[in-house]
């Protein structure tokens, strides 16, 4: 690799990590507001944003890889999730029950159970009690790779969570409550029909520089 884009590919990972700092992502401050806080501060929370971003890209690529390896989409992987789960509790699963878990239409679950049945990996039995109706069941070729790569990886999320004391599950559990109600909030309003106004500062920063000591995943994806 030539000096040039040897130095081009430490820059893109120097921004790629960079991605949850706002002193990089809204240096003039028009969104975040942060000349308030410590250096000290701030870092901690760039650095709380960068661990959630990176255990989002961790478990997104897990996802990917399962689904990719079994030929699912993520609706097919939630739809076998929930199969499991009801199985697992002594619930017959139908139609009507998959389709308000998965808030799609009566036709797109048809779809969807026609496609999973045709690959091998849910049958179609009769209703233990309504006979106009019918339940799905995994198979258990399925169940066991299921079991094998999403099950695993519960199972270790569960023993992290354990090994937090119950003070700080709590704190956690509550983190992450309002991080949820904040998200949904912003999905349900509208975009701004209007640009951003600028918050007047008591000086315009020069440049932050970017954190040469911080490392991670790779830029290109995104």
């Amino acid at each position: 690799m030539t000096p040039a884009r040897d130095d081009a590919h430490s820059d893109a990972r120097r921004i790629s990590a960079s991605l949850t700092d706002p002193r990089i992502i809204d240096p003039r401050q028009e969104l975040v507001r942060h000349d308030d806080l410590s250096e000290e501060e701030l870092a901690q929370i760039v650095r709380l944003l960068a661990a959630m971003r990176e255990w989002r890209d961790a478990d997104q690529r897990l996802s990917f890889a399962s689904r990719t390896h079994m030929k699912l989409n993520e609706t097919d992987m939630r739809a076998l999730r929930y199969i499991i789960a009801s199985m697992n509790s002594g619930v017959p699963v139908t139609a009507g029950a998959l389709s308000d878990h998965l808030h799609i239409s009566t036709a797109s679950t048809t779809k969807l159970l026609d496609r999973l049945e045709r690959a091998g990996h849910v049958e179609r039995r009769p209703h233990p009690t309504d006979r106009r109706a019918v339940t799905v069941e995994i198979t258990p070729e399925t169940h066991r790779e299921v079991r094998r790569t999403m099950g695993l990886q519960h199972a270790r999320r569960f023993e992290v969570v354990r090994s937090l004391s119950p003070k700080d599950r709590e704190t956690v559990t509550r983190f992450l409550q309002d991080l949820s109600a904040t998200t949904l909030a912003q999905a349900a309003e509208p975009l701004a029909a209007e640009p951003l106004q600028e918050q007047p500062l008591p000086a315009t920063p020069e440049p932050t520089a970017l954190p040469a000591a911080e490392t991670a995943p790779d830029a290109s994806r995104g």
